[in-house]
């Protein structure tokens, strides 16, 4: 039986979606040589960075903001994500985060997002408190009360930073402080944001 020319046009625009929908979650994989090109770029802080073989699975745990509203990592998909976890009571934590702060100033957008993830029991009065004295202007305060997401990262220690592709998947880790804010922290963000489709270009200020 025939169809009719609605049926076929309406048939190919569905062929044409699902086509690019797949290549859209394959091109969020990054290749052997993403991942090497990624390796070599490392230097300074960054060395620390270890970019895994594969992407682990993304975290399903939810977190809260300042208000209490709860959120996950899905909020987050279509975003490259730098999830930093940490505590207020952390030395190393409480050195890195102005850092963060400036880097999220200067990258974070429709590509790219920084979660300043915080495990401290005694609140989020206290990251709210922190962020003031040190006048962060660019994070928002994030809690996990429940450590829950740290404990299924697997976080050994604190600080600790994911790279997350568009997904939501770790695709690359770094254990203790860094500079965040450095040339080479952006260029390999930058990097990872091209790798997975995006802009990696314009820096702000």
């Amino acid at each position: 039986m025939s169809r009719s020319p609605f049926s076929l046009a309406l048939a190919a625009i569905l062929y044409g979606a699902i086509f690019l929908t797949a290549n859209a979650v394959n091109a969020a994989d990054l290749s052997a040589a993403d991942r090497a090109s990624l390796k070599e770029m490392r230097s300074g802080d960054m060395l620390k960075l270890v970019v895994h073989a594969k992407p682990r699975d993304r975290i399903a745990e939810t977190f809260r903001d300042l208000y209490g509203n709860p959120i996950t990592l899905a909020d987050y998909s279509g975003k490259v994500v730098l999830l930093n976890i940490w505590a207020t009571w952390c030395p190393p934590c409480r050195a890195e985060m102005p850092a963060i702060d400036q880097l999220a100033g200067a990258m974070a957008g429709k590509d790219f997002a920084v979660i300043p993830l915080s495990t401290d029991r005694g609140g989020v009065e206290k990251v709210a408190e922190f962020f003031k004295d040190i006048r962060v202007e660019n994070l928002k305060v994030m809690h996990d009360r429940t450590n829950n997401v740290a404990r299924q990262a697997g976080a050994l220690g604190l600080p600790v930073t994911l790279i997350l592709d568009r997904e939501g998947r770790e695709i690359a880790r770094l254990l203790g402080a860094a500079n965040w804010n450095s040339p080479d922290a952006r260029a390999i963000l930058r990097r990872v944001i091209e790798m997975t489709g995006g802009d990696g270009g314009v820096i702000r200020a």
